[in-house]
């Protein structure tokens, strides 16, 4: 990772994807990656990913939580000393729980931000959101169905998605409630973050990429482009079908006025 000098030159940096299921984040995180300036941000610490994570590191995070997270942080930092991370709202208050049991990195009354800087440095987070709301309903509703969360080539569903409406909605109002988590957690640490919206993510690949880089002070070589994205985007002539009869059968359920 370099020696004490280049240390010295660029202290490490640290940022957080803050997401939900469906709001593009892996869109995010595929191309922050493929820069190779900016960390390799994956859910290092979803709790069934940790098992996994740590056999190919040789850490044991039951054993050992703050070895294994100073351990993630060292070997999945690009050489540029910046890591990145994500994180899903509906396991942050375990995450947080885990990290304050250690005491590694605070105590009982060092708060959230505090003890988050002090196990990932000079943290930044990034909130991607998607503004259509009914649309990233319909995307979890086919993504439960299918067992793809992420699409790309080679990967096959597990079966074939059917129109169900109930779980649409549930999958809307789930998605309002982890939201809010985010919502509630910046409010209380004092934090406005970085907001990417799905949508212009889609429009303007290349420009939100560099407009996050921008925000974490990330600068990219000259000769490094923003290549195309890797994820394919799950919408299509089904979504919309699914769209306008969601819409017909449920008029109550949703209000385009709120995305």
């Amino acid at each position: 990772m370099g020696g004490p000098f280049h240390k010295l030159r660029h202290p490490r940096r640290c940022y957080v994807v803050c997401t939900i299921p469906r709001s593009g984040s892996n869109l995010l995180t595929d191309g922050l990656r493929a820069t190779r300036q900016a960390g390799m941000p994956k859910q290092f610490f979803l709790p069934k990913s940790e098992p996994r994570y740590g056999a190919e590191l040789g850490l044991d995070p039951d054993a050992d939580y703050p070895g294994y997270v100073r351990g993630i942080v060292n070997a999945k930092t690009t050489r540029n000393e910046v890591f990145g991370l994500k994180l899903m709202s509906w396991y942050l208050d375990d995450f947080l729980a885990r990290l304050r049991a250690t005491r590694a990195f605070g105590d009982t009354a060092t708060d959230d931000l505090t003890m988050l800087r002090n196990a990932f440095p000079r943290l930044r987070f990034v909130h991607i959101v998607r503004r259509h709301r009914l649309r990233q309903a319909l995307s979890t509703a086919r993504a439960l169905q299918t067992g793809l969360w992420k699409v790309q080539e080679g990967k096959t569903a597990l079966r074939e998605p059917q129109f169900d409406a109930e779980l649409i909605e549930q999958s809307l109002h789930e998605a309002e409630r982890q939201e809010m988590i985010w919502h509630s957690f910046f409010r209380r640490i004092g934090i406005a973050p970085f907001q990417v919206e799905y949508e212009e993510l889609c429009r303007d690949y290349e420009s939100t990429i560099r407009g996050v880089l921008d925000f974490l002070k990330i600068s990219l070589p000259r000769d490094v482009r923003v290549g195309p994205p890797v994820t394919i985007r799950q919408s299509d002539e089904l979504s919309r079908m699914w769209e306008e009869r969601f819409i017909a059968e449920r008029p109550s359920a949703y209000s385009p006025a709120h995305g």
